[in-house]
């Protein structure tokens, strides 16, 4: 294996994009996933193994200084999966003393009602898989107090960008039909406000994480645009860019999830999370602003580069 001094578990839209966040500060760089093959250059190293086995992250992350958890199973899977992954590469970091950069979503403090959510908000998950990711947070944030690691977790709203695909409320269902001047599709209420966090922007923010002197022991919001915008009006900005006089909108109603989801287990797990889309939901990154200097880009140039990714596919 070659010295590199990062190693980043997961070859998915955010990990990444995190290898680009550090690839761009000339880091050397090891890729971590099940397969041992992933979109980069020949020069990067990837390797394949299962990230639930502490034996195997352990020998994979021996002598490096951050590791970077962007792991993510499929939605039905997360039960039966994710805390392992999770234990995997937390026992690799403290067999290696390297820094723990976690990626995580913000489903742990369940309904907004009507307020911004901030770092500090309360866990108050409704949802299994946000008191699954409850928990988790909690294992992190306890193995840094008991001073057996260094964790660092950022945290994501929905995102969108290059790369990310049918996962984004903002890709596959809207990109490709504002090109070909079709009906784009959202989940949800398109007409509430919702934070979208932009893919390059998670990757710098973990960066961040990983080379910060005070960013261990703290959870930081990765940024977002402090104007939150309505789906809708995202969408809106989308067509404008992709030179449509104006857009045509479908929104797929909780409805008809439920009905798919009984044969479509994704679409099943993905049901109770709908009340994101159901009421303003504002996620607060103005900490990760103020204290480490992390912004988000602005919204229209975030769109404009994630219309040109599709045009390129």
């Amino acid at each position: 294996m070659s010295a590199a001094r990062h190693v980043i578990f997961g070859t998915g839209a955010i990990g990444l994009a995190t290898y680009d966040a550090l690839r761009r500060r000339g880091e050397t760089v090891r890729l971590v996933n099940r397969s041992g093959h992933a979109r980069v250059p020949e020069d990067v190293e990837v390797i394949g193994g299962d990230a639930a086995d502490p034996a195997f992250t352990v020998a994979v992350t021996e002598g490096v200084a951050v590791l970077y958890q962007t792991l993510n199973p499929p939605y039905p899977e997360w039960t039966a999966r994710f805390p392992a992954l999770q234990a995997g590469v937390l026992a690799a970091a403290e067999a290696s003393g390297a820094r723990l950069v976690s990626m995580e979503n913000v489903y742990m403090y369940g309904r907004p009602n009507g307020q911004p959510l901030t770092e500090d908000r309360p866990y108050a998950a409704h949802t299994k898989k946000g008191q699954l990711r409850a928990g988790m947070a909690r294992g992190l944030l306890a193995a840094h107090d008991a001073g057996r690691v260094q964790v660092a977790i950022g945290r994501a709203s929905d995102y969108f960008g290059p790369r990310g695909g049918a996962q984004s409320n903002l890709g596959d269902r809207v990109c490709p039909p504002a090109l070909a001047g079709k009906t784009a599709t959202v989940l949800g209420d398109p007409d509430q406000p919702h934070t979208y966090t932009y893919v390059p922007d998670i990757g710098e923010g973990l960066a961040v994480l990983g080379e910060h002197p005070d960013a261990p022991g703290e959870v930081w919001h990765l940024p977002n645009d402090p104007e939150t915008k309505t789906t809708r009006q995202l969408v809106d900005i989308i067509y404008q860019h992709a030179g449509q006089p104006m857009a045509t909108l479908r929104a797929l109603p909780p409805l008809l999830l439920r009905v798919i989801g009984l044969v479509n287990p994704t679409v099943r797990e993905l049901a109770e999370m709908q009340y994101q889309f159901q009421e303003p939901f504002i996620v607060d990154s103005s900490k990760i602003a103020t204290k480490l200097g992390v912004h988000a880009t602005p919204i229209g140039q975030a769109l404009a580069d994630t219309l040109t990714s599709y045009r390129h596919r």
